[in-house]
């Protein structure tokens, strides 16, 4: 079969050949039909010292996709073939403390579907039954493509009740501008997202964002006063992982302010710790998804209504994989799905 694959310790991704995935016992094979490029993928294709550090060669990358069951392994009854399906990329262990207490997103042992073990840019990938989500109502491929990085966004959204409050999302990627739809359809008042790609802030208001703010002309203080915000922000989504975006973040709180921060940092910085304190602000780490929590909600909020198709705005056979990259890598656009039928 065809998959994009790291072959050596180097930039670049290679269309090769590679074997079809084995089916063991309570896993599940799936044709893959489209699959959606993240940031990590590009990490792992510039080979950059995050890559460096985290990925054996070679391997299939590729973590989001949608695709159709075509064959189940021993011990699997609850999956049919023919299923149109979504994968959970964390495996975990299943043994640790938080696994057996149902926190399976918490587990300390967790591998990365194409980062720790072959992915799913590829025309089959295999995963355990556990791991596989199915469709049960129609959902339009592309949007079921980036289930996963959906999840990250709603995950981090409804970290805390958002009917009526106003909130703040620092980072207008493909995460933040999802997390933007979702706080919007939960009932906040008012959802200002920040960036300096104008590309992406125009991204950001086709989806109903109350403000899509330039911080390279204007703060988010200025953002404030024209939404009549008088005592700060009640929610913040930190999505970018830039010091300064957290720092201003955490300026503009009302007192008893809630931050669900997902972007990853590169580095330590320095933050008001006597701000968070003194203003009582409660900070949570997000990664990945609530296991499946997170999944039933993400198929509810489609359900009724939500359109995440204005943040796909790159669609690519998978033989053009060079050009999907470049325009994902680009900064400028939303999310870029790879076509893997043609």
């Amino acid at each position: 079969m065809k998959a994009l694959v790291k072959e050596k310790a180097e930039p670049g991704l290679a269309l090769v050949d590679v074997p079809e995935p084995a089916v063991g016992p309570g896993d599940v094979l799936i044709k893959v039909l489209r699959t959606g490029i993240c940031g990590t993928d590009l990490h792992i294709r510039s080979w950059d010292g995050w890559a460096q550090q985290t990925i054996s060669t070679p391997l299939v990358i590729g973590h989001e996709f949608v695709g159709e069951v075509v064959e189940t392994g021993q011990g699997v009854t609850d999956i049919a073939v023919g299923a149109r399906v979504s994968g959970e990329g964390h495996l975990v262990c299943g043994k640790c403390r938080n696994c057996l207490a149902g926190r399976r997103h918490l587990c300390r042992a967790t591998v990365g579907l194409g980062v720790g073990r072959d992915g799913a840019f590829a025309q089959y990938v295999v995963l355990p039954a556990s791991n596989v989500w199915v469709h049960r109502v129609p959902v339009d491929l592309d949007v079921a493509a980036i289930f996963d990085p959906f999840g990250n966004a709603v995950h981090t959204a409804l970290s805390f009740p958002l009917v009526g409050e106003d909130v703040l999302i620092t980072g207008a990627g493909p995460i933040g501008l999802m997390a933007a739809a979702v706080a919007r359809h939960a009932g906040a008042r008012s959802v200002m997202i920040t960036d300096v790609s104008e590309e992406r802030l125009e991204l950001a208001r086709k989806i109903g964002a109350s403000l899509a703010l330039n911080v390279s002309d204007a703060s988010i203080a200025d953002g404030q006063r024209e939404l009549g915000l008088r005592e700060g922000f009640d929610i913040g989504l930190e999505m970018s992982g830039r010091p300064e975006a957290m720092r201003d973040m955490i300026a503009n709180m009302t007192h008893g302010g809630r931050i669900a921060m997902l972007g990853l940092p590169s580095e330590d910085f320095p933050v008001d710790w006597a701000r968070i304190v003194t203003s009582m602000i409660t900070i949570k780490g997000i990664y990945g998804r609530e296991m499946y929590e997170t999944w039933y909600a993400m198929s509810v909020l489609l359900e009724g209504g939500l359109d995440l198709t204005p943040v796909i705005t790159g669609r690519y056979g998978y033989r053009d994989f060079e050009a999907a990259f470049a325009d994902a890598a680009s900064g400028r656009g939303g999310k870029v799905i790879l076509d893997w039928t043609v």
